[in-house]
């Protein structure tokens, strides 16, 4: 019985070693490689500079035909983008939690960062809803707010959790408006935390939408210089008439 199980240790290790010194077959890789097809639904990123469009799970960042988007701008997630409206250079749209909407010929100026959180502690909707005609300037800070249609937001404001701005209603620049706090149509609040200041007069409300169309406006020369696709295409060009050769 021993020297059984002798005989059947030596075959078995003799099989082992001839099988690690085999040489591998090339032609699994091969056929492997052949089996391997890209899926359609497969994204097709640009690695060649930063990811403007991130989406997460099944949403996508939705932009209008006719919207404006810088290039160096993130959008992720539950983004919408409607109709001229537009979105500055180094602004972070960030639509992970909740969604985000800016509304028809809107504008979010350089440098804001926009979210939204998953509820709001005031009861009030825990999207960040911009709506149509409002401005919102440079490096603000809007998190889970509702900004009525024609409006301003000075530039490095905070809008806090479930806070609101009624149509027709400016907030001054620096200013923070805490969660849960309505800023009453017609009225121009500063400091901070935000506070009434005074109400509006009827020419100062009819130039809110006025300021909203001429960014609008504004936008357009950069939206025709701004191309879809890289230009690297330009300079490969330019490259290969330098050596003769042909396009």
């Amino acid at each position: 019985m021993a020297s059984l199980l002798r005989v059947s240790r030596n075959a078995l290790s003799s099989a082992l070693s001839s099988q690690c010194h085999r040489p591998l077959s090339r032609g699994f890789g091969t056929d492997a490689a052949k089996a391997i097809t890209q899926s359609p639904d497969r994204v097709k990123w640009d690695y060649r500079g930063q990811r403007k469009i991130i989406p997460l799970g099944q949403w996508v960042p939705k932009i209008a035909v006719d919207a404006y988007v810088a290039p160096n701008v993130v959008l992720a997630g539950q983004v919408a983008v409607q109709d001229g409206s537009s979105v500055w250079s180094g602004s972070v749209l960030r639509g992970d939690l909740n969604k985000i909407t800016i509304g028809f010929c809107s504008n979010v100026q350089e440098k804001c960062v926009i979210h939204a959180a998953w509820s709001s502690p005031t009861g009030l909707p825990a999207d960040t809803s911009i709506e149509r005609f409002v401005t919102v300037g440079a490096y603000s800070l809007l998190r889970s707010c509702t900004i009525e249609p024609e409006c301003i937001v000075g530039q490095h404001s905070i809008l806090m959790e479930g806070s609101l701005m009624e149509t027709h209603s400016i907030l001054e620049a620096g200013s923070v408006v805490p969660p849960g706090r309505r800023i009453p149509t017609g009225e121009l609040w500063a400091g901070n935390p935000a506070r009434f200041v005074r109400t509006l007069t009827h020419e100062e409300t009819l130039e809110i939408p006025k300021l909203a169309v001429a960014i609008n406006d504004h936008s357009k020369s950069h939206f025709s210089e701004f191309l879809p696709y890289s230009t690297v295409y330009l300079e490969v060009e330019k490259f290969k008439k330098s050596l003769g050769i042909s396009i």
